[in-house]
């Protein structure tokens, strides 16, 4: 076989596994919207969204998901203020600061974390993490946003640490080697020049640790407290909108509008995840631009 052979071969390799990605998600995103849209015959779509009650079995039933996507919000936005710091200094830390002994020990251990089944971390949070809130601040249930968050952050540092550090990582060497020329200290090199050129990797990784901890199914199942309802602090209890599908998906009779509704949230989620997509890549792009107008 010729060499031009070997390579048409190969291009098409790839476009067929590229074509079959795409085939299979379309041939998802056409299921989710066959089974999810049905719902809208039985509710408009403003109530379904911005209803505040979700009792999908009561008679007459009420499908208002209102309360389940504040849940998630909620919860996403109190994870990514713990993780966001942590995975972005741990980041800087391995790729800049820690010697060759450190930088391998907790590279390894961020990897680890990565490893942990969400279960486990979920069995964490329920055993562990639950009755220490609940008898520190006196609460009546240690099954919260709090904990939630707490234990979304956990499986979401390990992403922003590692794409982060693959970002910081591909600064060009010459661009320390210039600060440092200039008499720039270490810190000033990192925070002025490191940093800003890697800005667009970074906010990358931000985004991609809330697309994780806003769709993560099995730790907000067991640990968010399963609540329906609005809640005014950080320590009530919530389900936000994958724990609903998880927790009911079994119990709603198959073509019902329970299980039309299920589906719907799911279609909710996949325009939320699509957002935090679309605005990753505007980030990266803006961020790239504007490091490299100042470098």
């Amino acid at each position: 076989m010729t060499r031009h052979l070997k390579e048409i071969l190969i291009r098409n390799v790839f476009a067929f596994f590229a074509f079959a990605s795409v085939l299979i998600l379309f041939l998802i995103v056409l299921f989710l919207f066959q089974e999810g849209l049905p719902i809208f015959k039985k509710v408009s779509v403003g109530d379904f969204l911005f209803g505040k009650e979700w009792y999908p079995t009561y008679d007459p039933p009420s499908y208002g998901i209102w309360a389940l996507t504040v849940g998630s919000v909620v919860v996403t936005v109190f994870s990514c203020l713990i993780a966001v710091p942590l995975g972005i200094l741990s980041a800087v830390y391995i790729a800049e600061i820690a010697p060759t002994a450190v930088k391998d020990i907790a590279k390894s251990i961020i990897e680890l974390l990565a490893g942990i089944p969400s279960v486990v971390l979920g069995f964490f949070g329920m055993v562990v993490v639950a009755p220490f809130m609940q008898d520190t601040f006196d609460l009546p249930t240690g099954l919260n946003i709090m904990n939630a968050s707490v234990i979304l952050a956990i499986m979401a540092v390990p992403t922003i640490s590692s794409i982060s550090e693959d970002a910081l990582y591909a600064v060009p060497q010459e661009f320390k080697e210039a600060s440092y020329a200039l008499g720039a200290t270490k810190f000033e090199t990192i925070a002025r020049v490191i940093v800003p050129a890697a800005l667009s990797g970074i906010s990358t990784a931000v985004i991609l640790g809330m697309s994780r901890a806003i769709g993560e199914t099995m730790v907000v199942l067991m640990v968010a407290g399963g609540a329906a309802d609005i809640p005014t602090s950080i320590f009530d209890s919530v389900r936000p909108m994958p724990a609903s599908i998880a927790a009911e998906m079994g119990e709603a009779p198959f073509g019902s509008g329970h299980y039309h509704a299920l589906f719907a949230i799911g279609i909710v989620l996949l325009f939320l995840t699509l957002l935090f997509n679309l605005v990753a890549d505007y980030i990266s792009q803006r961020f790239r631009e504007a490091g490299s107008a100042t470098l």
